[in-house]
């Protein structure tokens, strides 16, 4: 039965698919516009595995049907200290990006045949559909930059294949220098390449935006998915996708993830803890309940204890699993040489954050009632977070503090994956990119101001009498202005403020008054159109 319902699923997966190409003919294509790369996250690329007996190729990430038997049997991997690369438990198995439509098909939709659409498969698919609207066109001036998202941000192998890739739409687009776009994890990548590869960087890239970019870290996120494992899905499509432990597993091998750890010496403004109520008896039997808390640097000793025991059965042999020291070597290795980058001088680079989300910080396990005796529980407990502002994954202060030379930091509320189908997020793209033409749009505060009157008079009104008066209106449009006037503009009531100045010369032969009045009136949710009317007048003896 379950032979007969995938092959129905892959049928009408087909069909949709042969829908969906003749729904994508795009109409418009800007020739202006310089070259765009997308860079993911962790978890943001297709990977298929490649049978290197038979070169078959099956996608393990991410697929509905068989997601977590395929995940455990291909996907599983094991650290290799000495080349830094992890790889596949399954000998004859290796992991493979596809490279379809110019390395944006494995980062549009993770599953691109699912029959259910649902946001978790969808990464840059928004946005790609947005700029393709802008006039971008695929494999002329629109690329993708997928990569096996287990390995290391600064791994050779990744690093040669973005190198090849920044020449190749150099190519592409004609010699035009690119602008990148990176997400999250992506933001770490690129970093690293930029510190690695420094000329290379400044001779392919024109501009370099990063999204929800980990660059401290995600502390709270990471110290949970180190102990208990991450699912990407809520609720009942976890039946379908790939369990919290199986994910567990594999990520615990994973560079990448240890990457991701708190920055040791990062000045935070209240440092990520472990927490940990525990219960403990001394040599007389009496039991005393206390809450510990741990320090980045500290929490390592828990780590180690707490997975000591970790261990997957795979084809019939158990290994063992237990939190990586040779993994975190290499992970510290890495912060140094993120902490050493600069962006080159003809570089922009530009940094978009989230904010107004819960964001996880600290972790606690356990509580008074109910203590943690023994700390291999913590695997199967579950964990409590102190919060802090950020995009429910990375917190502001660590996205800003990317450490760079930087045209703009904007913060925009916004979820960590949601942020990339954003309105306001592609309205300050389109600004950064030059795809909107628009020299009035200030992506900081978000509003356009339109200047629509100028009137500038100056006469005598009598030999020792000068009057000058002048007269500027605007209109200032923008999103964020929507809550802050909701109330005027329910009742139009202009807002209205003036400032005087006189002076006196030291001799008292010349007297000089000034004054100006603003006035903004509320016209509709998103609009402002202010008056500025003021006059001087000078008097000589």
């Amino acid at each position: 039965m379950a032979v007969l319902l995938e092959d129905i699923v892959k049928s009408v997966e087909q069909l949709l698919k042969l829908i969906g190409k003749n729904s994508q003919e795009q109409v418009y294509v800007d020739p202006t516009l310089d070259p765009v790369l997308l860079v993911p996250g962790i978890a943001g690329s297709i990977l298929n595995a490649i049978d290197e007996k038979t070169g078959k190729d099956e996608r393990v990430w991410v697929r509905l049907l068989g997601a977590d038997h395929e995940f455990r049997t291909k996907l599983w991997s094991i650290f290799n200290p000495t080349t830094g690369k992890t790889v596949t438990l399954d000998a004859d198995t290796h992991i493979e990006v596809p490279q379809d439509r110019y390395g944006l098909y494995a980062i549009d939709t993770l599953d691109p045949d699912m029959v259910m659409g649902t946001d978790c498969v969808y990464y840059f698919h928004d946005m790609i559909v947005e700029m393709l609207k802008w006039g971008y066109q695929e494999g002329t001036t629109l690329f993708g930059f997928g990569y096996d998202f287990r390995q290391s941000n600064r791994f050779q192998g990744t690093m040669e294949d973005l190198a090849a890739k920044l020449e190749s739409v150099y190519t592409a687009s004609g010699g035009r220098k690119i602008n990148i776009i990176s997400h999250s994890m992506g933001g770490l990548l690129v970093k690293c390449f930029m510190s690695l590869h420094s000329d290379m960087f400044e001779k392919y890239v024109k501009n370099w935006i990063a999204i929800a970019a980990p660059f401290r870290g995600a502390p709270g996120y990471i110290t949970s998915t180190l102990l208990n494992g991450v699912s990407f899905v809520e609720g009942w499509k976890q039946n379908f996708f790939i369990s919290k432990w199986s994910m567990h597993q594999m990520l615990i091998e994973c560079p990448s993830i240890y990457e991701l750890m708190a920055c040791l010496d990062f000045p935070w403004e209240h440092i990520p803890l472990l927490e940990i109520w525990r219960k403990k008896s001394d040599s007389d039997g009496n039991s005393t309940i206390m809450l510990e808390s741990y320090p980045p640097i500290e929490a390592v000793s828990i780590f180690i204890e707490a997975l000591s025991s970790n261990k997957v059965n795979y084809d019939g042999t158990d290994i063992s699993l237990p939190f990586n020291l040779e993994v975190l070597k290499w992970a510290n290795e890495t912060r140094k040489l993120l902490s050493c980058a600069k962006v080159p001088s003809h570089v922009k680079f530009y940094n978009i954050y989230g904010t107004s989300n819960e964001t996880p910080h600290s972790v606690c396990y356990g509580s008074e009632d109910a203590p943690v005796s023994d700390l291999q529980q913590l695997p199967a407990l579950l964990a409590k977070y102190v919060n802090v502002d950020g995009d429910g994954t990375v917190p502001v202060e660590s996205a800003k503090a990317d450490g760079l030379r930087a045209e703009a930091r904007v913060g925009v509320p916004g979820d960590h994956r949601g942020i990339l189908c954003d309105r306001h997020v592609f309205r300050i793209l389109k600004h950064w990119l030059m795809a909107d033409h628009d020299p009035y749009y200030n992506p900081v505060n978000d509003f356009v101001i339109l200047p629509t009157l100028f009137e500038f008079e100056s006469h005598k009104a009598r030999s020792s009498l000068q009057v000058t008066s002048v007269r500027e209106d605007w209109e200032i449009i923008g999103e964020n202005l929507e809550d802050q006037e909701q109330d005027n503009i329910a009742e139009k009531n202009p807002l209205v403020g003036s400032i005087s100045i006189s002076r006196v010369g030291g001799d008292k032969s010349l007297q000089e008054e000034a004054n100006a009045t603003i006035t903004v009136h509320p016209q509709h949710i998103g609009k402002k159109h202010v008056e500025l009317k003021g006059m001087s007048i000078s008097a000589s003896a």
